[in-house]
């Protein structure tokens, strides 16, 4: 799932390819997609491209002097940008192939989306705040106003794990299943301990730990290609995605927890006193 570093590297991307420029057909292939229909995606076509935001996880087009375009690739979407897009309109069928965007110059993007669950998501919208997700996004971490006292007051109260807190978008916004387990390696916690719990040294801590391994993510990602950010991603992870690797930071085997549908990885070492945590999943067949 692409999280903050790699959208924000995506808007980077896309603001240099697309401001300016015209869109002059939007097309779409799995109608499944459009989570609006007022505007219609044609609304977007003959204007020119004023900007690229990031809203959490959410990436927007702003049109000079029309509606927004806005997506959010969620687990399994993806943009592909071609210099030159084929000729022709794209034909449904069983590919991934979600929706087309094209410009004036010839070129454009392809939003595609793996697997069964469709969840890749497109707006047409007169103002990002319209849509639901946006509204209740939590504040950015990356912002210039978000620090340690501000994560301290999202954290007061919440008798969550950790792991949950990182993950909710209303929390604070951005943060997925990839970085909420390196930023909680980086930090030396428990994917378990309770939110609430912390003292004023881990808070510190986690801020710090979570400022970095986001910042780094960034930079590591900027100015890569669009295609090549999901391996770019990859490449800089420390634990999650890494089970039964050696730990970069002690040596210790990387461990994993699975659910019903994700999973976590850290290095008991580093984070639980090198104590494994249970596997749940397991646990219930093993009953």
């Amino acid at each position: 799932m692409p999280e903050l570093p790699e959208v924000e590297a995506l808007k980077d991307f896309l603001t240099e390819h697309l401001v300016g420029h015209e869109i002059v057909r939007v097309l779409p292939v799995a109608i499944s997609v459009l989570k609006t229909y007022d505007p219609p995606l044609s609304a977007l076509e003959g204007h020119e491209v004023a900007a690229v935001r990031r809203y959490g996880k959410f990436l927007a087009l702003a049109t000079a002097d029309g509606p927004h375009f806005v997506t959010h690739l969620a687990r399994a979407g993806w943009l592909h940008w071609k210099d030159r897009l084929p000729d022709g309109p794209p034909r449904p069928g069983k590919g991934p192939l979600a929706l087309r965007v094209a410009l004036e110059t010839g070129a454009g993007f392809d939003l595609t989306e793996a697997g069964t669950q469709k969840r890749l998501a497109v707006y047409v919208v007169a103002d990002p705040q319209e849509i639901p997700g946006i509204v209740r996004l939590g504040p950015d971490p990356l912002a210039d106003d978000f620090d340690e006292r501000r994560l301290a007051e999202l954290l007061a109260g919440e008798r969550r794990q950790l792991k949950g807190a990182l993950r909710d978008q209303a929390l604070i916004a951005g943060v997925g299943n990839a970085y909420s387990d390196e930023i909680l390696h980086a930090a030396k916690m428990s994917p378990f301990k309770l939110a609430a719990s912390l003292s004023e040294e881990e808070t510190g801590r986690l801020y710090a730990a979570l400022r970095d391994t986001l910042t780094e993510a960034v930079e590591r990602s900027r100015g890569v290609a669009a295609g090549r950010l999901k391996a770019e991603k990859k490449s800089g992870l420390r634990v999650h995605g890494r089970t039964g690797e050696a730990c970069p930071v002690c040596g210790d085997t990387i461990r994993e927890v699975s659910f019903s549908d994700s999973s976590l990885q850290y290095c008991p070492t580093c984070q639980t006193g090198g104590k494994p945590l249970a596997d749940r999943r397991m646990s219930r067949l093993l009953k």
